[in-house]
């Protein structure tokens, strides 16, 4: 699947992800590059984007390196979510980088990096995750 495709099939799945303006900007053999473009009202008190903004970016990224590896298995689903928040996200668009650890026939173990546009260097927030294959 190709990363427009897989924008689609979140989208029209997850509807919140439509709501948060989710994009899968690159799916190719180094994994996924997804991104929640900044909105005002992602931000929690305190001034900071939500963790759920935060999680829900990371595990649309697993998914997407999922159906980019496996092709249209919609019934993938997250069996877990491990998260380390490292730094604030600066108000600017929040990229996740996700990438397959390791693929078996029933698992996807992922590792996601999430940092702010313009801030590769400065992790906010690291992200290992694994999907439930549909046998």
């Amino acid at each position: 699947m190709t990363a427009e495709q897989v924008q689609v099939l979140i989208r029209a799945g997850v509807p919140m992800a439509d709501d948060m303006d989710l994009r899968i900007d690159r799916l190719d053999e180094r994994g996924a590059l997804a991104r929640v473009p900044f909105q005002a009202k992602l931000v929690r008190p305190g001034g900071t984007l939500s963790g759920p903004t935060i999680m829900a970016l990371a595990d649309a990224a697993m998914y997407a390196v999922v159906l980019g590896s496996l092709g249209r298995v919609e019934m993938a689903v997250t069996s877990s979510l491990n998260i380390n928040f490292l730094a604030k996200p600066k108000p600017v668009d929040l990229i996740a980088e996700a990438r397959i650890l390791k693929l078996s026939r029933r698992q996807a173990v992922c590792e996601v990096s999430l940092f702010s546009a313009g801030e590769e260097g400065e992790l906010v927030a690291h992200v290992t995750g694994t999907y439930a294959l549909p046998l």
